[in-house]
């Protein structure tokens, strides 16, 4: 079977494509890069360069494919919204379409649980949840408006599409998220936001790629399934400053003890915000009002509708993960 990976240069992209290959299939992955990392192309692989917010995969690339993945995305908390536009809802629009012209009848698209942000703290959430209804996160915004096209093409048998909500993901090789927080603590820059007793779920890259794993399994069987968006959580909900505390314990490192308010958080976010916009300056602000209401609240979602259409659960516990990652994030 051929399968498609976008973004199979990236970090839950080229985990998904060893996977992938280590389960026998055809994979062709691609990404922006001309020319990716050696170690990020696996043996097997056929790698394709293609900025897809500006052009759409050849023809011969897409001949006789099966299932396109498509995890590819702009992710960050500040920067122009053309740029997230382009990169998140531009390009899945041409892949979509792309799909719809080649007779690929199968679509799988890596969201985020981002596009139900309320600024108000979510416990237990599932997929009744709207969409959210303002423009803090240009991220989140355009992440909305591709993972709602997607789910409306959704027209079996021509083309089955879903959408995965992967939670916070985390683990060897993570780009972004941990090694972030520790460069940010080890600089003396990170402080407790709120009450410091707010829950999320973290959701390890293992258990992601298993449920990337299971849907594509699924879909290919089930000709009904599609037209539904699905979160995909550790299901292990961790006190946030607690679970970091205890990081930077075991990364000999002091815990973290200064505190701001949300209130004024999310005041320094929003000058923050205003500053990096009228003065052009490059990289994400320190603060956001997005971030101040990610590290304030609490955010961990229910992961029954995975369960129940095509059996998710987390293969690895918060413990195990840990384990598994540990050695590794002392190394950065």
């Amino acid at each position: 079977m051929k399968v498609i990976v976008t973004g199979g240069m990236g970090f839950l992209g080229n985990s998904l494509v060893s996977k992938l290959l280590d389960c026998g299939y055809e994979v062709h992955a691609v990404g922006r890069t001309k020319e990716p990392k050696k170690e990020k192309l696996l043996l097997g692989i056929q790698y394709h360069a293609c900025d897809l917010a500006n052009n759409f995969l050849d023809d011969k690339i897409l001949k006789n494919t099966d299932l396109v993945v498509h995890t590819a995305a702009k992710a960050g908390v500040s920067g122009s919204y053309h740029d997230y536009y382009s990169a998140n809802f531009t390009a899945t629009k041409n892949l979509l379409d792309s799909c719809r012209s080649s007779g690929i009848s199968r679509f799988i698209h890596t969201s985020t649980p981002s596009v139900v942000f309320t600024k108000n703290p979510i416990q237990n959430g599932n997929e009744i949840l709207p969409y959210l209804s303002h423009s803090l996160s240009p991220y989140a915004s355009t992440k909305a408006m591709a993972e709602k096209l997607v789910l409306q093409a959704n027209n079996p048998p021509h083309l089955q599409t879903l959408a995965l909500r992967p939670h916070l993901v985390w683990g060897k090789g993570d780009p972004h998220l941990l090694p972030r927080v520790i460069k940010r603590h080890k600089e003396g820059k990170l402080k407790i936001v709120g009450l410091g007793n707010n829950q999320v779920d973290l959701t390890h890259i293992v258990n992601v790629t298993h449920a990337h794993m299971l849907a594509i399994d699924a879909i290919m069987k089930n000709k009904e399934l599609g037209g539904k968006p699905y979160f995909i959580g550790q299901e292990e909900p961790v006190v946030l400053w607690d679970w970091l505390n205890d990081l930077f314990s075991s990364l000999k490192l002091a815990p973290v003890t200064k505190k701001i308010s949300f209130r004024n958080a999310y005041h320094v976010g929003w000058v923050m915000e205003m500053l990096w916009k009228l003065l052009s300056i490059g990289g994400d602000p320190p603060m956001t009002r997005f971030v101040a209401s990610q590290l304030a609240h609490d955010h961990w979602f229910s992961s029954k509708n995975a369960k129940e259409d095509f059996g998710y659960s987390p293969i690895l516990s918060m413990q195990e993960a840990m384990k598994e990652t540990l050695p590794w994030l002392k190394k950065i």
